[in-house]
């Protein structure tokens, strides 16, 4: 049964666009087939929690395009831990752009949400993929299915930011992941994922450091610089659409696949302490604290949340080139709180933007006080992001300072502390000002955002507490990364 709940994981949101297409002249009826389809999909995901955590991998063979590399899907809990915050995540999401997208007047609805789902359904193809074939499949997938939603408005600044998105996302992708998908096919005669990895003794180390590099390089979701600017570029999307990027699917998908190379095709003996691992380590940390500077100066809203997703994700790829069982662990709960802080963050981003018309974080001043419970939000998800109690960002932080204990790099810890630092000083004076900031004499009286993005936001904010008081669920997935 669990076999065939694969598939039909990744089928439910296809299936669920269809539908959006077909009830798209009938907006009730078709945001309540896109909320119906999440609930469904979630539902579908969590049937195989049980399983997974008594230690069984299912796995199911969907065909053999070429000989030896078979398209197919199987779960392991890093994946399950994935397809779990993005398919409870969609659902949310969903609700928030019911209130947005009316709230906001968008045009072509219908061809919002069919993408949204179909982008939802590559994500579970990235999750679930037994091989590299197979998550290289469903990452261009990902991202050609992305960026109608990036150039939603149509204007030649979408466009522009269109361009920029996809054309580094496919060059990165077709330059080198692809290069590296081959030549680790060429050198071991597979592309699946195993425990412990399938590179050990098959090649050079200088040959391990380049296919390391190609890897992180070439998943260029993850923004690694000098990859980076697809990510603030694609900001000229719709509020849900940066959601998705930023939390539920895009970003999440490259760390994600960034991890599960680092585990299952290399595994952490091979790439723990190599040359390519220790260079890497310092990209990360250059990406950490230079994003983080580049958002203190980042007057519009968005474009500092988007250079705050650029130093967050560089996080999971400091665990990742860490190498051991703490690091591993502490980034894939860090993909997990960041996931609903930043979503938070976007929420609350998106409902100023409805309710105000205001972008700029130096025409907030005074707005806390006519919209207490969305600068409410946006506070707690701040403190989640910068990794302090009571939220539960406060863990993906305190294990990945214990893998850089373990490795050896006491420096890091520093690094971490300084990002803390570098997170509170460009995140928490936005509802500092908004609360205790004096509103212009002529200022107009705003009330909060619709109801629906009211309640998504409520949802998402009580995450980022709940994580701090019971991470057990998302520690547990991640502690079986690593036996």
């Amino acid at each position: 049964m669990s076999d065939s709940m694969l598939f039909l994981i990744v089928l439910t949101p296809f299936i669920g666009a269809g539908l959006i297409v077909v009830t798209g002249n009938r907006p009730n009826l078709r945001e309540t087939v896109s909320v119906a389809t999440g609930l469904l999909l979630l539902a579908e995901v969590a049937s195989l929690v049980p399983d997974v955590l008594a230690g069984e991998t299912p796995g199911l063979l969907l065909a053999i395009p070429v000989p030896g590399v078979p398209l197919a899907l199987q779960v392991e809990p890093l994946g399950l831990l994935f397809a779990l915050i993005a398919s409870s995540l969609w659902i949310v999401t969903t609700i928030y752009a019911i209130g947005y997208m009316r709230g906001h007047h968008e045009i072509h609805q219908t061809r919002f949400y069919a993408f949204f789902a179909i982008a939802i359904g590559a994500t579970m193809g990235i999750a679930l993929a037994q091989n590299l074939f197979t998550l290289f499949l469903f990452y261009e997938l990902l991202t050609i299915s992305t960026y109608p939603l990036v150039t939603h408005a149509g204007t030649p600044e979408a466009r522009r930011g269109g361009r920029v998105y996809l054309g580094i996302l496919m060059g990165t992708s077709i330059g080198f992941l692809l290069l590296a998908v081959i030549w680790t096919w060429q050198l071991t005669g597979t592309t699946g994922f195993k425990a412990g990895g399938i590179l050990a003794g098959q090649t050079s180390p200088l040959v391990i450091g380049i296919l390391y590099g190609l890897f992180a390089f070439g998943i260029g979701k993850a923004a690694l610089m000098p990859f980076h600017r697809w990510l603030p570029a694609a900001m000229v999307a719709p509020t849900p659409v940066s959601a998705l990027l930023h939390a539920v699917a895009v970003v999440k998908a490259g760390v994600f696949a960034i991890l599960k190379v680092t585990v299952y095709i290399f595994g952490i003996d091979l790439v723990g302490g190599s040359t390519a691992s220790t260079a890497l380590l310092w990209v990360a940390v250059l990406t950490i604290i230079g994003a983080s500077l580049v958002a203190l100066y980042q007057d519009n809203l968005k474009r500092r949340l988007a250079y705050s997703t650029i130093s967050q994700l560089s996080y999971v790829v400091l665990g990742a080139v860490l190498a051991n069982a703490a690091s591993i662990s502490g980034a894939a709960v860090h993909i997990a709180t960041h996931a609903v802080g930043k979503i938070t963050l976007f929420f609350c981003a998106g409902a100023i933007l409805v309710a105000t018309h205001k972008t700029r974080v130096s025409e907030l001043d005074g707005l806390g006080r006519q919209m207490p419970l969305t600068m409410g939000a946006f506070l707690i998800a701040s403190l989640s992001i910068a990794g302090l109690p009571p939220t539960g960002g406060l863990w993906g932080k305190w294990y990945l300072a214990l893998g850089a204990l373990d490795a050896g790099y006491g420096i890091l810890v520093g690094v971490l502390m300084l990002s803390t630092l570098l997170n509170i000083a460009y995140l928490l004076p936005i509802p500092l000002r908004a609360f205790f900031g004096q509103s212009p004499k002529t200022a107009v009286q705003f009330s909060e955002a619709p109801l629906p993005c009211l309640v998504a936001i409520g949802i998402t904010t009580a995450a980022c507490v709940t994580l701090f008081f019971f991470p057990g669920p998302v520690y547990q997935l991640a502690g079986m990364l690593i036996p």
